[in-house]
């Protein structure tokens, strides 16, 4: 698309291109720990580490883990929540060259052994909650050797007295290494930040392998260079002209072992030398609210469930929290129902607009305008050095005009290495410089992107295309219906059939065929659900998104 008509409505103070730094990844610490070398990087549970101690930390753990033998090149699990630890093991294994494999710390064993297996990870870092889930596969893996690390390690002095005494033993926290393990605290009294080796690291060498779960199920590592991340980090921060460096404060609930976290959170905070309120457990609502209230959070980077979540509270209701801090925050991973966004800007007085992005990109290409026209059920424009264009869905390479829905398809700087050990996948995704989305969208005619839904969950009931979220939002609509999925089931007749899963607001109920009269007002005789299930809750990712093949394996079971 030459003429790139999102452009025009770009924010005033936002770049059309960038000129990024020839750096690494961890370069991006360095650089704010020069500039802000005093200032407050994290805060965990009232504890504060500062930029400069935190590269220290990095440095000393950079050294640490090559005396472990670590190389350059080598890959190494990241295992644990939001907490001051995770930002200096991240940071100290790309100083020491190795590719972070960030794990989900509720994975499942099989999942675990599957992600290692496939990275090829030999170390592992965690926290010591995880660590006899670890121990009990490692002989079903290639891990040689885990390196621990405790909870109360980040915690103040007074509160890690009482954590010990009270808590460590009963929550898993205690352990007793085995083996070679070895124990992060006593890595970072051995070395020095001075012992740390001189390594070539370039940007263009491998920073990231980022997991992420596909329609089968099976994950698909994604290969990012150091580049990449730090390209999409500039983008980030060039698209927020409100943000002043050196004095944000991000409200960290997102996990960092997702992509999201990890790029549009921790990265790009500390290129604007951002202070990270570290909270481990975005579900607890209690925490994030008052690490939000009491740090004066400026920036919340979160999911249409998080935002909810703080609509629906009870305390925020009564005014027991005081959120006007709040300015600016970027909603991913699902679509941002237009109330949901309007609530929360009520209540905080800030700006909450919906991005796009994927793993492969390696978070964000379009975000709408902090401060200019926020349309709703857009994921607004791309970002500087995006380009984008939308194909046909038979041909994949016809190019359509504004307002045709079609195959989403990007370039730009932040754009995947490919997929590790997936040569096919990687050839169906890059194709001439372009990447293949797999996303259903549409633009209009101001250059503006509308997600019709996920080219694979298509529908096609009767030789029909329907896509599941036009219908989920319909259901939204319903004043007794608290949220909805749907995916498409196996039919006999018609080959493929819809079925929605529904979750009420609390006291309601309502009969199918009540759902399926609200239905058939708004949508074609072949888009009414056939089938409907009520639910008490919807499957999500960890960062809030419905898992339709969940709901479609759920279905199987239930009939088999």
């Amino acid at each position: 698309m030459q003429n790139k008509p999102w452009l025009k409505n770009y924010d005033q103070g936002v770049p059309h291109s960038i000129e990024y730094p020839a750096i690494p990844l961890f370069g991006l610490l360095e650089e704010s720990a020069k500039k802000y070398p005093e200032r407050v990087c994290t805060i965990f549970k009232g504890a504060e580490t500062s930029y400069k101690e935190m590269d220290d930390y990095a440095n000393r753990l950079a050294a640490a883990f090559h005396g472990l033998g670590i190389k350059k090149g080598d890959r190494v699990g990241l295992f644990m929540p939001n907490t001051p630890q995770f930002v200096m093991a991240y940071y100290g294994l790309l100083k020491a060259g190795a590719v972070v494999v960030a794990t989900n710390p509720l994975y499942t064993e099989r999942e675990i052994i599957y992600q290692v297996n496939d990275a090829g990870v030999e170390h592992m870092v965690l926290m010591t909650n995880n660590y006899e889930k670890v121990k009990a596969i490692q002989d079903q893996t290639r891990i040689k050797q885990i390196i621990v690390t405790n909870l109360k390690e980040a915690l103040p002095p007074v509160t890690r007295i009482l954590f010990t005494l009270l808590k460590e033993k009963k929550s898993g926290f205690r352990v007793t290494l085995r083996d070679n393990d070895v124990w992060m605290p006593d890595l970072l009294e051995k070395y020095s930040a001075e012992d740390r080796p001189e390594l070539d690291i370039t940007p263009q060498d491998t920073a990231l392998f980022q997991y992420r779960g596909g329609p089968t199920g099976i994950s698909k590592g994604v290969v990012a260079s150091h580049e990449a991340v730090v390209a999409n980090s500039c983008q980030i921060a060039s698209w927020n002209p409100t943000a002043i460096e050196g004095a944000e404060i991000i409200c960290m609930a997102i996990p960092l072992y997702h992509v999201y976290g990890m790029v549009a959170g921790l990265n790009y905070g500390l290129l604007i030398g951002a202070t990270f309120v570290m909270v481990p457990d975005p579900r607890n609502m209690t925490d994030v609210l008052e690490n939000l209230s009491k740090y004066k959070a400026t920036i919340y980077p979160g999911v249409p469930a998080m935002y909810n979540a703080i609509n629906n509270n009870e305390a925020v209701a009564a005014g027991k929290y005081d959120l006007s801090s709040v300015k600016f925050c970027i909603s991913g991973s699902a679509a941002l129902l237009r109330e949901t966004k309007l609530k929360f800007e009520e209540i905080t007085g800030g700006n909450l607009v919906e991005g796009y992005g994927l793993s492969e990109a390696p978070t964000a290409s379009h975000c709408n305008p902090v401060v200019g026209d926020n349309r709703p059920g857009s994921i607004g424009l791309p970002l500087p050095d995006v380009e984008c264009k939308v194909v046909d869905l038979e041909d994949g390479v016809t190019e359509l005009a504004p307002g045709e829905i079609g195959e989403l398809l990007l370039k730009g700087p932040q754009v995947m290495k490919g997929y590790h050990n997936m040569p096919t996948e990687t050839e169906n995704a890059l194709r001439d410089g372009w990447l293949y989305t797999g996303d259903i969208v549409y633009m209009d005619e101001d250059g503006y992107f509308y997600i019709v839904d996920r080219k694979k969950e298509l529908i096609k009931p009767g030789g029909f295309q329907v896509w599941p979220r036009e219908i989920e939002e319909v259901l939204a609509t319903h004043p007794k219906i608290f949220e909805a999925g749907v995916a498409g089931i196996p039919d006999a007749d018609s080959g493929e059939a819809v079925k929605a899963w529904i979750v009420f607001n609390p006291g309601e109920s309502a009969t199918k065929e009540e759902i399926l009269e609200f239905c058939r007002k708004d949508l074609a005789r072949y888009k009414v659900p056939k089938q409907i299930e009520f639910v008490e809750e919807l499957p999500r990712s960890t960062v809030g998104k419905i898992l339709r093949r969940e709901l479609v394996r759920m279905h199987k079971e239930e009939v088999a």
